[in-house]
């Protein structure tokens, strides 16, 4: 599928990673869920990035996997390709924002999941299938899905398989905010730009700890690197003096 592809645009502190599969309404093939880690990784590496965008090209988030070889994906279970994408995307250091429009459902939902955020439009719909397939949805997947929307919650996307509308998907928790269509992607910029403008070490050191990704050792060591920065310092002064902070404290190499 040469339109099936997953393309990436830098913005100022922010990338874009777009789903783009127009044939499928944007489905994850097995090309594009191998090349989603890889792109995580240069981005993660580029110091000029400070929040991940992911959203759907054309109006749709993602409608789900392209499921390729069935006997591939049963033998893999749980190190399914499409696994190993979204825990990668979920362990990515830097904040994630999922943009969602239209159907995000399966691969999608698993996707927008594993993001720190998500902003849906007004038209959005989510599900998560597998029990209309006879497949058992990935552990890690699972587990994700019902710690952010709760057991109960859980249970009924996954017993049903039902899509559910994005002012229900706000009530259960598995969204963050609903905006009109036309006004998605101003508010997706103001929240990126916001959280650009942030101290980065506050924001990657929440991040590991709410995801339960820091020990203790880790966790002195961010405390470490707040003395050391001097960014609290600046952060104080910055609102003593009623200006906006110039944090510049940025994550070492291999940290």
């Amino acid at each position: 599928m040469a339109d099936a592809e997953l393309t990436v645009a830098v913005t100022g502190p922010m990338a874009t990673v777009l789903i783009r599969n127009p044939a499928r309404r944007n489905a994850m093939t097995p090309a594009m869920w191998r090349q989603l880690p890889v792109l995580l990784d240069g981005l993660e590496a580029d110091p000029a990035v400070r929040v991940l965008v992911l959203a759907g090209a054309g109006g749709t988030f993602c409608a789900g996997a392209d499921l390729g070889d069935l006997d591939e994906l049963l033998e893999a279970g749980d190190s399914s390709i499409a696994v190993v994408a979204e825990e990668r995307l979920a362990a990515f250091a830097k904040p994630t924002i999922a943009a969602i429009e239209g159907a995000c459902v399966g691969g999608g939902c698993q996707l927008a999941v594993a993001c720190d955020l998500r902003l849906a439009a007004a038209d959005a719909r989510f599900g998560v299938p597998p029990a209309r397939l006879g497949l058992v949805y990935p552990a890690p997947t699972t587990r994700r899905l019902a710690r952010l929307v709760g057991p109960s919650a859980a249970k009924h996307l996954l017993f049903t398989s039902e899509l559910v509308d994005a002012e229900r998907a706000l009530r259960i928790g598995l969204v963050d905010e609903v905006l009109p269509a036309d006004a998605l992607a101003d508010r997706v910029a103001a929240v990126t730009a916001a959280v650009a403008e942030r101290s980065r070490l506050t924001v990657m050191a929440a991040k590991e700890i709410i995801d339960d990704r820091a020990d203790d050792a880790r966790i002195a060591w961010w405390h470490g690197q707040v003395r050391a920065s001097g960014e609290a310092r600046e952060g104080v002064a910055a609102a003593n003096e009623r200006r906006p902070p110039r944090f510049g404290w940025t994550p070492p190499a291999g940290r």
